[in-house]
């Protein structure tokens, strides 16, 4: 079976961030079919929709896979549940989020999952992280660095928190 490369991005405004963040990263790494193969710097950013709720802590990270796309969305969508996510308000507080942004050069669309990601060619959170991981990555047939230049007035800033 063939491994994809793909970049899921991860963030957290409940609770302890960071100690989430990396259990997230290291319940994905312990999956026999991921592996985690880079982890970006931490980011604080402001809230997006719905502002009433603290700042997120948000990384990338890149992981080479033999999961299908649908395998995967269901594996982080159980961590998310494993990690005590709520779904109660949309763009609300939550403990964990895992969004997988790019699945290698897939192009998918369904109820269920879009990729790529239908929002990460606007979310410097997104951005920012994925080029100090991948420099010369194309986010829809544009190179990353494009679209980063139109988020800069985004609420981003890179931290010196650690999570792998």
């Amino acid at each position: 079976m063939s491994a994809s490369e793909v970049v899921l991005s991860l963030g957290s405004n409940m609770g302890n961030s960071v100690a989430l963040l990396r259990r997230a990263i290291t319940l994905l790494d312990a999956h026999s079919a991921i592996r985690v193969d880079a982890v970006s710097s931490v980011y604080v950013t402001a809230p997006q929709g719905y502002a009433n709720q603290r700042d997120f802590l948000n990384v990338v990270i890149v992981v080479v896979t033999t999961l299908k796309p649908y395998a995967l969305l269901r594996l982080t969508r159980y961590f998310e549940n494993k990690l005590g996510r709520v779904r109660s308000i949309q763009n609300g507080p939550r403990t964990i989020d895992i969004d997988i942004i790019s699945f290698e050069k897939s192009s998918l669309v369904s109820s269920e999952l879009i990729l790529p990601h239908p929002r990460a060619s606007q979310r410097r959170f997104v951005l920012a992280p994925w080029l100090e991981l991948r420099p010369a990555a194309r986010l829809e047939g544009q190179p990353t660095r494009k679209w980063h230049k139109r988020t800069l007035a985004q609420a981003c800033e890179r931290t010196w928190l650690v999570v792998n």
